[in-house]
């Protein structure tokens, strides 16, 4: 396991602390497809419930893409400005996945044929309950996201999460399969204004004591 030195610990720090929601970017800053795909490639690394990958990208890049896709956002400026928009959707039926991701983990001989059919059949039990793949698929495509954005930060771009649209729009303009359901909105860019300062609550009052709050 790698261990950060200290000079890369203050880094991470600072790419932490530093990234914020940029709303109004530099519409003259065109973001390499290449750079973007390095930036997908880690917001896939994330972590995931039996590694079933929830995540699914659909790119929007380009003025007359972005202005499309902002009327669905209530034209909000970050949309159509940004070098691209990114969108995160959650698998609703990663069941469906779980052979694929297992059966190579079993020939490698880390699974038994007992555990391999355990899990899958376990998976396939949770899946039965709608409610559960909802939360499975919002839970670990929010985790993607996340990693996204720390990624394109410690590359030297803003970012900006946005929850503020019209997903059955969406579903309808893009054709979005009823097995995806859309999570949030991404842009990526070069700021033309640095994100609004925002107040963190203590540490504090974020951990909860035991028994009742």
């Amino acid at each position: 396991m790698s261990v950060l030195t200290n000079n890369q610990w203050e880094i991470l720090k600072d790419i932490l602390k530093s990234r914020g929601s940029v709303k109004r970017y530099d519409t003259n800053y065109e973001l390499p497809t290449g750079e973007l795909e390095e930036i997908l490639e880690a917001a896939s690394l994330a972590p995931s419930s039996w590694n079933l990958q929830h995540w699914r990208f659909m790119v929007f890049q380009g003025k007359d893409e972005q202005e499309e896709l902002a009327k669905l956002a209530y034209n909000q400026p970050q949309v159509s400005e940004s070098s691209a928009v990114v969108a995160i959707l959650g698998d609703l039926r990663a069941d469906l996945v779980a052979e694929h991701v297992f059966s190579p983990v079993k020939e490698a001989g880390f699974l038994t044929e007992e555990a391999y059919q355990n899990l899958i059949n376990n998976i396939s039990v949770t899946y039965q309950d709608d409610r559960r793949a909802r939360d499975e698929a919002f839970l670990n495509a929010s985790l993607a996201a996340m990693q996204l954005m720390l990624t394109a930060k410690a590359k030297g771009l803003d970012t900006c999460p946005i929850g503020g649209f019209d997903r059955s729009g969406f579903i309808e303009k893009y054709q979005v399969d009823e097995r995806y359901a859309p999570v949030m909105l991404i842009s990526i860019g070069k700021p033309a204004e640095p994100a609004r300062p925002s107040s963190r609550m203590k540490l504090d009052q974020l951990i909860l004591p035991k028994g009742k709050n």
